[in-house]
């Protein structure tokens, strides 16, 4: 017996006697699928490839992403340090009034001529006093002469550098002491004090120093 479309047995060719349904009724057919087109042109893909402009039509893969490469970073220069210097002189206001303190008396005489010597601060330190053979001292700024300051002691100062490029004055424990400009008391001893330009050291009878600060 023939069956319908609804899938009963039925006695009737025409139409099933259960249901009722036609037995002559196409059976559905699927949709066709809508054909894809291409991304580039538009015409309708038959395949992965367009015909006409032969575009891929699958997405392309992202660009690789470029390796990051440390970047070397050239370090600035570091500028320039000052030049401090230190310029020994006689000073014959300091050895006037040493005589006035001593009650007329100075060790030695102010020197007739005198030129001025000139000392680079470098280093580590650089000490100040008198060459001493027998003591085996030898200063960086020796003021042996001549003519030479009998009150400057064979160690007398020390120029030490500070963290910052700067320099300071350390008196050792000298006999006749440092004064610092036109301070009344000599700098305490074995106490670093932090220099300026233009800071004048008085020491001996008639020996000054003067700072000089060169920032180029």
């Amino acid at each position: 017996m023939p069956r319908c479309p609804g899938g009963h047995q039925t006695a009737d060719v025409d139409y099933c006697d259960v249901c009722g349904l036609s037995l002559h009724a196409s059976k559905p057919t699927s949709p066709v699928p809508s054909l894809a087109k291409c991304p580039a042109c538009g015409a309708q893909l038959q395949g992965r490839f367009c015909e006409a402009c032969g575009t891929d039509s699958l997405p392309g893969a992202p660009p690789p992403v470029p390796e990051q490469r440390p970047v070397h970073v050239t370090p600035l220069p570091e500028p320039p340090r000052a030049t401090w210097t230190a310029v020994v002189s006689a000073d014959r206001a300091h050895f006037e009034a040493v005589t006035a303190a001593g009650n007329g008396s100075a060790p030695g005489e102010f020197p007739s001529s005198w030129q001025d010597r000139r000392y680079v601060l470098r280093g580590d330190q650089m000490s100040v006093g008198r060459r001493s053979r027998s003591r085996k001292i030898k200063p960086d700024i020796d003021l042996t002469g001549p003519p030479e300051d009998y009150g400057v002691s064979h160690l007398h100062a020390v120029f030490v550098p500070n963290s910052d490029h700067t320099w300071s004055v350390v008196d050792v424990g000298s006999t006749n002491g440092t004064m610092l400009n036109d301070q009344p008391y000599p700098l305490p001893a074995n106490v670093p004090h932090r220099l300026r330009h233009g800071d004048r050291l008085y020491l001996g009878a008639w020996t000054v120093i003067t700072i000089q600060v060169d920032p180029h």
